[in-house]
């Protein structure tokens, strides 16, 4: 019963809905935010730590690649999940970065906390960072360094350095940019497709031994009797890429046959013998002398083709199989009938080799696309995965800069110039922007600052002269990891691709952006994690509730 002028309640939302707004939720999102930060910044830098992972299966992952952490980490917050995202399209976009655009990210809306906290609203915040993002961007295109073309290869080397400065493999960087720009090197130019560049993981030996294969490379796979008769090298063969299973197949499903004299029966097994021999006949007849199949190939059809000198390969991984297709210049076939020349490929050597406890099938001197293998060897396969990890991030890098040919210093030499550039232009506005931008300015120190914490370094002194560089005009002034102190990175060859850096800027303003544009959540009860323990069957609990809404609780 409602009185006179009083307005009755409305009820929308579905009885047991969180809904939770105003200033508390945008502080609790912010952190949440940060409590990731402080999880992924102490790997930050050539003396950041690993993150040990165990998933729910207990596998484990040591890693401090920033894209992997973040891809692990069950975050169960909405509004950090943002973060994870970020993290994501920079690894797919550029490749490195990925611990930087979380910190970042984090350190923004640590700055902006306080002015939540004063009541400014979140849509001047938001207008006061997007301003200075774009006018970092500007600034960093301003003072870029363009890459010399005549000695790019030593630019490339240096640059994948840098990205693996931070990582485990950073003793041996040098001899992995070597490969690194081999690999981006021995790819088609205009297209730069880093998906035909495979790696492979043998554990045993050391990281020395790894190695740079110019074509396609892939284990052996499962063998029948008769595969060691057949010859393990040719030159210039002409290679078959089947979707066709050569095997002698089990009846399934339960399938009944009914026959009622034993010639009707062996006339069954002569038919099904009749149709393989015909398929490995026609196939024999194309005059290939390399057949592989992304399915089976049975012990009979091994042996007719180790008869007949010819090598074959059954249940050969999807990604191996389309860069042989796309490396020969053939095409899948999924049928052995009229098959001819125009579908087949050739290389001009192809081998079987032992790498380590590993038998590898290598197809080089491919005339179809551009593609390489990179046979990464190890004492432990955490360690490979690592250097895999690694080893993806330098290529990116790599790719990046051949496509955009400028590059900055890193070790927060340039964190520290554009940090140096907003505060000067906020000092020119007289309105609350000028409160924000130098927020924004301040956010960006978080880089160098964590650098020095994660090396042992005294970060408020190392960043007091850092500003005492800057201000003198030495644009690149930076971390000078090795020996505690501040110096040239440009010359110090610690360089980066302006992509990683612009790219960073805009995921981390974007996401904090997004995350201080929120301030109200409403939370499904139906979507709320279920809770521990015995779970009941849907249909039964939605019957169990409907008794007991009646006072008839089932049992």
């Amino acid at each position: 019963m409602a009185f006179a002028g009083q307005t009755p309640t409305i009820i929308v939302l579905k009885e047991g809905t969180d809904a939770s707004q105003g200033r508390g939720q945008m502080l609790s999102n912010i952190n949440a935010c940060l409590a990731i930060q402080d999880t992924i910044k102490s790997t930050l830098g050539p003396y950041g730590g690993d993150l040990l992972l165990v998933d729910a299966n207990g596998r484990q992952t040591i890693t401090n690649d920033g894209a992997t952490v973040m891809k692990l980490l069950d975050v169960v917050h909405p509004a950090a999940r943002i973060l994870t995202d970020i993290s994501r399209s920079q690894d797919a976009e550029v490749g490195d970065g990925t611990t930087s655009v979380v910190i970042l990210a984090g350190e923004i809306l640590k700055e902006s906390k306080s002015f939540v906290e004063e009541g400014v609203p979140s849509r001047v915040i938001v207008k006061g960072f997007r301003n200075a993002a774009r006018l970092a961007e500007n600034k960093i295109k301003e003072i870029a360094v363009k890459i010399d073309k005549a000695n790019q290869r030593e630019t490339l080397l240096k640059l994948a350095t840098t990205a693996m400065s931070s990582k485990l493999i950073k003793r041996n960087s040098v001899f992995f940019a070597d490969m690194v720009v081999n690999a981006v090197g021995a790819l088609d130019q205009d297209e730069l497709n880093e998906k035909l560049i495979g790696m492979k993981k043998v554990p045993g030996g050391g990281l020395q031994d790894s190695m740079f294969v110019d074509g396609v490379a892939f284990k052996k796979t499962f063998a029948y009797a008769g595969f060691e008769q057949q010859p393990k090298s040719f030159t210039n063969p002409k290679i078959v890429c089947l979707n066709v299973e050569l095997e002698l197949k089990s009846e399934k499903d339960n399938a009944e046959v009914r026959v009622e004299q034993v010639s009707e029966y062996q006339a069954i097994v002569d038919a099904e013998w009749q149709i393989i021999f015909q398929k490995m006949e026609a196939l024999y007849k194309t005059g290939a002398q390399v057949v592989l199949s992304k399915l089976p190939i049975g012990d009979l059809a091994t042996q007719y083709f180790a008869d007949r000198n010819i090598f074959c390969a059954g249940r050969v991984p999807q990604e191996d199989m389309e860069r042989v297709v796309q490396a020969v210049g053939a095409s899948v076939q999924s049928t052995c009938t009229d098959i001819r020349d125009s579908h087949l490929g050739t290389c001009a050597r192809f081998e079987e080799k032992q790498i380590g406890g590993e038998r590898f099938n290598i197809f080089s001197g491919c005339p179809g696309a551009k593609t390489c293998t990179l046979i990464l060897r190890g004492g432990a396969e955490q360690f490979i995965a690592e250097v895999e990890r690694s080893l993806h991030d330098a290529i990116m890098i790599v790719k990046k800069a051949i496509k955009n040919d400028t590059i900055v210093a890193g070790g927060g030499a340039l964190e520290m110039e554009i940090s140096k550039y907003l505060r000067e232009y906020s000092r020119t506005l007289t309105s609350k922007q000028q409160l924000i931008i130098a927020a924004f300015a301040r956010a960006l120190e978080i880089i160098p600052r964590q650098l020095c914490d994660n090396a042992g370094f005294d970060a408020t002194d190392m960043l007091n002269k850092l500003r005492m560089r800057h201000a003198k005009g030495d644009t690149w002034a930076g971390i000078d990891i090795v020996n505690e102190g501040i110096r040239d990175n440009l010359e110090a060859f610690v360089w980066e691709p302006v992509a990683v850096k612009v790219n960073a800027i805009q995921a981390a303003t974007e996401a904090a952006c997004l995350i201080l544009s929120v301030d109200e959540t409403i939370k499904n009860q139906e979507s709320a994690q279920p809770q521990a323990g015995p779970q009941m069957p849907r249909g039964a609990a939605q019957r169990a509730l409907r008794g007991r809404g009646r006072g008839m609780p089932r049992r």
